[in-house]
């Protein structure tokens, strides 16, 4: 009995620690040949989302920077009649603030709602090379949770599957790949997902203060246009 009752316990051991040291690999492939693919195709979508967040945040970061007496001697230049000065300073500055000031001092001399228009359309242009492939990230947090529950829904379907093929008596381990493919799938889409969603939405408040700077210099830039010589 106390035999019987060691092999248990030394069987109980063993497959604790096997379970204990299951790996998110082994978790993939026990899933079958429809976890793989679904789980390769989130990595990719995952892949593809990491790189567009860090490419766009460096973007981002470099447009978001610039010296802060640029529209101080913008303004001197412009009160001095320097004008070829103005567009010089704005030229070697790369920043989206440096070229919608080009873009206003360059109209200079003609209708104020001329320069306003010409500022606001340089303007629409930045915003667009602001927010290039950031979409892709909101497409990825939308579409990898459901890409996951599609995994799931095959999972389930597979395993009710091996049930009805077996009358109703299959063993718990012939459903494991059904069940595997259902839960590592499920995981796999929700990480992706909300790692994408993160990313976005840091991009979008990011990319929101740096129009807000250009606005403010626009109006500044404006109002220096208006004011009495």
């Amino acid at each position: 009995m106390l035999l019987y009752q060691d092999l248990a316990q030394d069987a109980s051991d063993e497959l604790l620690s096997e379970e204990k040291t299951l790996s998110v690999i082994d978790l993939i492939f026990n899933g079958g040949a429809g976890s793989v693919i679904i789980i390769t195709v989130l990595f990719i979508m995952l892949g593809v989302a990491l790189y567009i967040y860090f490419e766009r945040l460096l973007a981002v970061n470099a447009a978001s920077k610039i010296d802060k007496n640029f529209m101080n001697q913008i303004r001197d230049y412009v009160t001095s009649g320097k004008l070829d000065a103005a567009k010089l300073l704005c030229a070697q500055t790369d920043s989206p603030v440096a070229r919608l000031t080009e873009k206003g001092v360059s109209r200079i001399g003609k209708p104020l709602d001329d320069i306003n228009t010409a500022i606001e359309n340089a303007g629409t242009l930045e915003v667009y090379k602001l927010e290039k492939n950031v979409s892709v990230l909101a497409t990825v947090a939308g579409a990898a949770p459901m890409i996951g529950f599609l995994g799931t829904v095959i999972g389930m379907i597979l395993a009710f599957h091996e049930m009805a093929s077996s009358g109703g008596q299959a063993e718990m381990g012939s459903l494991a790949s059904g069940i595997y493919t259902a839960m590592t799938t499920t995981v796999a889409g929700l990480i992706v997902g909300i790692i994408a969603y993160v990313g976005y939405n840091h991009l979008v408040n990011r990319t929101d203060k740096v129009i807000h700077k250009m606005e403010a210099n626009a109006v500044e830039f404006l109002d220096l246009l208006n004011e009495p010589l």
